[in-house]
């Protein structure tokens, strides 16, 4: 079962509505962009329903550091690393932060210290598909890591997450229990690679790759209108 989008805070005049196609989020939980990608996906799925279009969604994981070592590691020499210094880094992150306001969220980078591997992020994010909680659950990655600071790579961070985001014990038990859903997360990581993709966010309709990156909502809302013509288009024409 994937998450159905809520619009207008209104879940039941959202089922009226037609169902216009599922779109898949690839998206890294350390991924900035991802986070105000989300905000302005939502914003999409508003305008989208005033036009009688109704989307269900799923999210689907990539590792923006598949060579992360399994504990993380410390932020600010990793940065420092990656964009030659932490003057470099922290200029990027001000540009995020900047962007992050515009879309009505708060980045907090002077609390963030670490900088985790997501595979166990990932993992809980795929356990949570079936319980209807993976939207909520996507959110509240975002906002712990983004936030509060919070090592979105340790289990028990995770576990603590996932309570608070309205996951059942048994799923938070399968999570805890063992490595339910790494292989998978695993494999689709590097398929999604092997298609080419290289950059998050990405968004998928009905299997075909739209676009990556946090555009604004009404250019994503033009986008999945044009593609759902476009491919009901081609259904039409092939019957």
């Amino acid at each position: 079962m994937s998450d159905d989008a809520v619009l207008d805070n209104d879940a039941g005049a959202a089922e009226m509505l037609p169902l216009a196609g599922h779109i898949d989020i690839v998206s890294d939980a350390i991924c900035p962009w991802c986070w105000i990608g989300k905000r302005h996906f939502a914003g999409a799925l508003a305008i989208l329903a005033k036009d009688g279009m109704r989307f269900t969604q799923s999210w689907r994981p990539y590792q923006l550091n598949p060579d992360m070592p399994a504990e993380g590691v410390m932020r600010e020499a990793y940065r420092a690393k990656k964009f030659g210094s932490i003057e470099s880094s922290r200029q990027k992150d001000a540009q995020v932060a900047e962007f992050g306001r515009a879309a009505g969220l708060e980045f907090r980078f002077d609390r963030m210290t670490w900088t985790p591997n997501t595979v166990q992020a990932h993992r809980l994010l795929r356990l949570a598909a079936p319980t209807g909680r993976q939207d909520a659950l996507a959110e509240a990655l975002f906002a712990a890591y983004f936030q509060e600071g919070q090592d979105i790579g340790d289990v028990a961070v995770l576990s603590a997450i996932g309570r608070a985001a309205g996951l059942d014990a048994a799923t938070i038990a399968e999570f805890e229990g063992g490595v339910a859903g790494r292989a998978e997360v695993l494999a689709e990581d590097a398929a999604m690679r092997e298609a080419g993709l290289n950059g998050v966010p990405s968004f998928v309709l009905d299997r075909h790759l739209l676009f990556s990156g946090a555009q604004p909502p009404e250019q994503m809302a033009a986008s999945f209108s044009r593609a759902v013509r476009i491919l009901r288009e081609r259904s039409d024409g092939g019957a």
